[in-house]
């Protein structure tokens, strides 16, 4: 069921229903106060941490402006399995599409981003890694503070977490390491809850390989390199997915210093004066349903930007914080000049391969068959077991090329440091993608971590018009390291389908054209060009940098250069992307953000 138009008082109540009286969700603007200590803009991943943070403080009060609509209520977001159906072309996507790519052949590419409360922690596909400690001693590096270390940011990584058992409660003693996990947090992070075919084969077949493929008991301790179980956003006592929503709001809605207004499209920041020589940006506007009047509502503390690594740029560009030559061809005036707002995206390249195999017990039914899902879903809700509680993959691993890869010989390696990887594999028991009517598949994909400093993309605004779909850039497989480390990853992943595990299991290439392991490196780069998309892992459009630094667009505490009274808190911060799923750092950026936050008002 999808929530679209009277939203708010059919959540309330569903709320009342649930006991959450005191839940205040605003229906209508005229409900809504003028004034907040804090308006956050976006109840997405970042956004959500911030409501339920700030509102810890009775004294904040806090507005909670989302574009998209509630969450509740749709199976799609709920249900782990059906994670690949929340994307793209939906109702909870702002279905973005990029310009064409060069590095693939001139591919555009759809770009989902959740358009949904928790936002794309509502429709992501689960996996929760949290990217490797060289990548978070860079950030600190590069920022000049030492808070964004690895050492100091994993106790933001352990609060914000709520470790829990498995759907099938099975022992799990050994697959993951307690002592780097949190168990009270908010967040809920499970490991696979089902059984798949294919558990035995991927456990024969990295201990018959060895080598890049050996055991990593927990690869979120900070050193990823080797092959885990999957570890996902799945709460496993209910099965469920684990958002932003339906952990940190939902256990924030009793306070009743917390108003969260869904349905709430932010146009942009107003100027309300000058504060200590800078523009103060306290005022928030936006507009209702995607029409109507335009509202406003202040800040007497800070505006927090938490609208994602499209939609920041976006608001702040409409604002006229940007780079004014930009701004200007485009009508609209620039207020601060911010060249990098909006500049150095940065994202991963995947490519996903596939096998016919000899088996029957695949999922790949599940995704083709309406009457197979439905009864599964019946099974899902009346036990929380089976299929349906798991993710996309089971097995996830880390790879690092050589330091003495001739990839090396005339290019820096892209990597922040020795102990992290280049790129990912992970196996998932069905075919990624749309299936065609019969055949049963394995699926492996690689996604390269470490892209090259050229291969950046851009967020641009195309008109005035603050509701206008801005023009999105994507730059992958543009650096001269790009693709022979993805094409790493593609024989990788060769190696591991040759393994001797699968000798009687895969019958042979879901694709005729997909390269096997006599491949050459031409042909393997070939078939990168043709098929490699975006992992949607976008980062970087709003980067932090040294104080004082030209470049960057905020602060290392978040606050946005040359202006006063804005915050800046989600994914558009990282300059770099890590070397992993990029969930997992958005939760603990923004719970530090929030200490942050603290310090400054309390």
């Amino acid at each position: 069921m999808l929530i679209q138009h009277n939203v708010v008082s059919r959540i309330f109540a569903v709320l009342l229903l649930h006991g959450l009286a005191q839940a205040v969700i605003l229906g209508s603007p005229a409900d809504a106060r003028t004034s907040y200590d804090f308006v956050i803009v976006g109840g997405g991943t970042a956004g959500n941490v911030l409501a339920n943070r700030l509102t810890e403080n009775p004294a904040f009060n806090v507005l909670v402006l989302e574009a998209g609509p509630s969450d509740d209520g749709v199976l799609e977001i709920e249900v782990p399995f059906l994670c690949t159906h929340t994307t793209p072309d939906t109702p909870w996507d702002w279905n973005y599409t990029t310009v064409p790519q060069p590095g693939l052949n001139g591919a555009t590419l759809s770009y989902p981003r959740g358009y949904v409360l928790g936002g794309t922690s509502s429709v992501n596909c689960l996996v929760y890694t949290r990217g490797s400690e060289a990548d978070w001693n860079r950030y600190a590096v590069v920022t000049g503070d030492n808070g964004w270390s690895w050492k100091n940011i994993l106790p933001y990584f352990k609060k914000s977490e709520k470790f829990t058992p498995p759907s099938d409660h099975h022992n799990i003693t050994g697959d993951f390491n307690p002592a780097v996990h949190g168990f009270n947090g908010f967040n809920s992070i499970s490991l696979a809850g089902a059984p798949t075919v294919i558990d035995g084969r991927v456990l024969a077949a990295t201990e018959e390989l060895g080598e890049d493929f050996e055991t990593n008991e927990d690869y979120n301790s900070g050193s990823p390199l080797g092959f885990g179980w999957s570890q996902n956003v799945i709460d496993g006592p209910s099965g469920t997915r684990s958002s932003s929503a339906s952990g940190y709001l939902r256990n924030a809605l009793r306070r009743p210093n917390l108003h969260v207004l869904v349905n709430a499209q932010v146009s942009r920041i107003l100027q309300t004066g000058t504060e200590r020589g800078f523009p103060a940006f306290r005022k928030v506007e936006y507009r209702i349903n995607g029409g109507g009047p335009l509202i406003t509502a202040t800040a007497s503390k800070e505006v927090i930007v938490s609208a994602g690594s499209i939609n920041t740029p976006q608001v702040l560009s409409n604002s006229g914080i940007g780079d004014a030559k930009k701004l200007k061809p485009v009508g609209i005036k620039s207020l601060v000049d911010l060249p990098d707002v909006g500049q150095n995206l940065s994202d991963h390249p995947i490519i996903v391969m596939a096998w016919l195999v000899n088996s029957t017990s695949t999922y790949d039914d599940f995704n083709r068959n309406m009457t197979l899902q439905a009864q599964e879903l019946q099974e899902w809700e009346k036990t929380r077991q089976g299929p349906f509680v798991n993710g996309i993959s089971q097995h996830i691993g880390f790879i690092r090329v050589p330091d003495d890869s001739p990839i090396f010989e005339s290019e820096t390696d892209p990597s922040p440091g020795e102990n992290s990887p280049h790129f990912e594999i992970f196996i998932s028991n069905f075919l990624l993608g749309t299936p065609p009517a019969t055949g049963n598949f394995m699926s492996i994909s690689a996604i390269m971590y470490t892209p090259g400093p050229i291969s950046r993309g851009s967020v641009n605004l195309t008109s005035s018009d603050p509701f206008s779909r801005p023009i999105v850039d994507a730059g992958l497989l543009l650096s001269p390291t790009d693709v022979p480390l993805l094409r790493a990853g593609v024989r990788s992943i060769l190696k591991l389908a040759s393994a001797e595990a699968f000798s009687d299991y895969i019958l042979g290439p879901a694709d005729p054209s997909q390269p096997g392991v006599n491949a050459t490196d031409e042909e393997i780069e070939a078939y990168l060009r043709a098929n490699a998309r975006s992992a949607y892992h976008v980062v970087g459009t709003s980067s932090m940098s040294k104080v004082g630094a030209a470049d960057g667009v905020v602060d290392p505490d978040l606050k946005l250069k040359k202006v006063s009274g804005v915050r800046v808190v989600d994914a558009s911060i990282l300059p770099f992307a890590p070397a992993g799923h990029t969930q997992a750092a958005t939760y603990a950026l923004a719970e530090r953000a929030a200490d942050l936050i603290k310090a400054d008002f309390e």
